[in-house]
């Protein structure tokens, strides 16, 4: 069944399973295990590299989706707080942390003194941007062993597995926001 030279782990996982679940899908288990396991290396990766630059996945989570609106890089901490899925008195205390450590901080909306914004600093933007190259790293570095018309075909296939799951659930990735929510 190993289409490539070399087996890898995935394949004794499959080898013993498919002793034990005699209608096991092979291929099946073969892709989402290992899609699994790439997601989780990458996940310890990622993890590593906000480990180096003192970040926590929450905060690098809260940097990116300011930055995600564009310029001036300003969100109300509703809006925050609802496109990361968090309660607000969390994200309050999350922002506090931020805002100590000088990655952002919360200014009067110049159109309403009443609401608060959240807006990026240049130390939470180099410090996104930092992330970002890091982890592009480990994508490229993880997908080195394959050539670019492999790369082009794995991403659609993976594109189409995600049509087909999006339709029937919310998106995958949250969308990005352009402009001042």
């Amino acid at each position: 069944m190993i289409v490539s030279a070399v087996a890898d782990s995935i394949d004794q996982h499959i080898a013993y399973w498919s002793q034990q679940v005699p209608d096991l899908d092979v291929h099946v288990e073969g892709a989402i295990t290992r899609m699994q396991g790439l997601v989780r290396l990458l996940w310890r990766r990622r993890e590593a590299g906000l480990d180096a630059r003192d970040l926590k996945g929450w905060e690098y989570d809260i940097l990116w989706r300011v930055r995600s609106v564009g310029p001036p890089y300003q969100v109300s901490p509703t809006w925050l707080a609802k496109a990361l899925d968090t309660h607000p008195a969390t994200l309050t205390s999350r922002l506090e942390r931020l805002e100590k450590t000088g990655h952002l901080t919360r200014i009067h909306d110049p159109a309403d003194r009443r609401r608060l914004l959240v807006e990026l600093t240049d130390l939470g933007h180099r410090s996104w941007e930092a992330t970002i190259e890091d982890q592009a790293a480990n994508e490229h570095e993880l997908l080195a062993v394959l050539t670019d018309s492999e790369r082009k075909q794995l991403s659609d296939l993976l594109r189409k597995v995600v049509t087909a799951a999006e339709q029937d659930g919310p998106p995958l990735m949250p969308p990005v926001e352009h402009g001042r929510p």
